[in-house]
């Protein structure tokens, strides 16, 4: 018969093998959302458990009428022309933040800005 300390060793070892085994089959169910609307109004909400309760705080925090974009393991981003904040604006969600700040600032020029700056971005933090 084992020692109690060898006997405890090998429970807690267990236990850290199943908890690690766990956490890989199981991945964290992360959410954000990214609001946008006229005049360079926006809302982000990232980091929920579920992807409705993100877009909840996401347009809840966007004043007026807003577009909701989804993000699960992504980065999302918005710019406005600063020229005239209620002109061009582009938006994107890609898996990373560089390329979602990229292609944002991209798409406000193609819909005609002349000055396109990042209002804003968010990451989903688990992804």
């Amino acid at each position: 018969m084992g020692s109690p300390i060898a006997a405890w060793r090998k429970a807690a070892l267990t236990a850290v093998v199943w908890t690690a085994c766990f956490c890989v089959l199981e991945p964290a169910q992360a959410a954000g959302a990214l609001a946008v609307g006229k005049c360079g109004a926006y809302g982000q909400a990232y980091d929920y458990p579920a992807e409705e309760a993100a877009i909840a705080a996401a347009r809840k925090r966007c004043k007026g009428e807003c577009t909701t974009l989804t993000m699960r393991r992504a980065c999302a981003a918005l710019s406005i022309d600063m020229s005239n904040p209620c002109g061009a604006h582009g938006y994107a969600v890609e898996s990373k933040i560089s390329s979602s700040l990229n292609a944002a600032t991209r798409r406000c020029y193609e819909y005609g800005g002349k000055e396109c700056v990042i209002r804003a971005w968010a990451c989903d933090a688990k992804g």
